[in-house]
């Protein structure tokens, strides 16, 4: 079911599926042919029409029972895939330690041989992915809004194997506020050029067959989309863009590249953003809604 045979020969950029639902990987691999990997979060953990349907019967979960569920999913899905990635995602508010999440991510890294742990790009996150490279595990930082974000990560995994590390640019919440989201993939793409090539880029929150599009001509590593996103590029055939595509953003705001030294402690950066707060308070509820009190 992995075999990569349908995928696109002139296509460098791997194809994520982004849900919590394993019957949805077996879609998708059926749609395309091929899938490199799968990320999943605590909303759409929370979204699993298995757990949606014990909720529907008016019982919670308890913490222990969530995170049950969770390593059974996943499990499932890197059966699937296991050649691919599968992203994990730790709990964590504005108050979770560094130390906490990196016993959590010890554990989540520990479910499936193929993880990426997902923490996000606050102090204490960029703290535990700088412990989780240590220690030889693979994350995937997510909620980046901004390039300064993206240095941060690359600085705090420095010494990591190609591969290793993903950064996640939310393209879709950035357009949400009226500002170009594919302009920060472009810019994260050129600053990562100058690098050591131990970091990705991961294109999220892709919203559209456009977005899609505009991230494989932009050259992302990665793209992670939404099944329908995924279907829609099947059947149109699997496409990639040239020269031809273009992309309208006239009614966003421009992000500007800004030159930016890779080469500093990630402490030195500027790593804090409102929409990561946002973020990380609607992942954390959607997580609590699923346990008992």
């Amino acid at each position: 079911m992995t075999s990569n045979n349908m995928k696109p020969h002139n296509m460098k950029t791997k194809i994520f599926l982004d849900s919590g639902d394993p019957q949805e990987t077996k879609e998708a691999i059926r749609l395309l042919g091929f899938l490199d990997g799968q990320t999943t979060n605590p909303t759409l953990v929370a979204k699993n029409p298995d757990i949606q349907k014990y909720l529907a019967s008016g019982k919670k979960l308890t913490e222990k029972e969530v995170y049950e569920r969770y390593r059974d999913i996943v499990g499932e899905i890197s059966r699937l895939i296991p050649d691919g990635s599968v992203s994990v995602e730790v709990y964590a508010d504005q108050t979770t330690s560094a130390e906490k999440m990196f016993e959590q991510g010890k554990e989540m890294f520990s479910w499936i041989p193929n993880a990426h742990v997902k923490y996000p790009i606050l102090s204490a996150g960029l703290d535990a992915a700088e412990k989780s490279i240590q220690a030889k595990m693979r994350v995937n930082m997510t909620l980046c809004f901004t390039d300064g974000q993206a240095a941060a990560v690359y600085a705090a995994t420095r010494g990591a194997e190609a591969g290793d590390v993903f950064v996640s640019p939310f393209v879709g919440r950035l357009d949400d506020i009226g500002e170009n989201g594919m302009a920060l993939i472009a810019n994260i793409v050129k600053m990562y050029e100058k690098g050591d090539g131990h970091a990705e880029v991961l294109s999220a929150s892709i919203r559209s067959i456009e977005h899609f599009m505009q991230s494989l001509a932009l050259g992302a590593d990665i793209i992670t989309a939404p099944l329908k996103i995924l279907s829609a590029w099947g059947e149109a055939g699997k496409p990639i863009p040239g020269k031809e595509f273009v992309y309208d953003s006239s009614a966003l705001k421009d992000i500007p590249y800004h030159e930016t030294d890779l080469n500093r402690p990630w402490t030195d950066y500027n790593y804090r953003h409102e929409l990561t707060d946002k973020g990380i308070e609607r992942f954390a509820a959607d997580w609590n809604n699923l346990i008992q009190k």
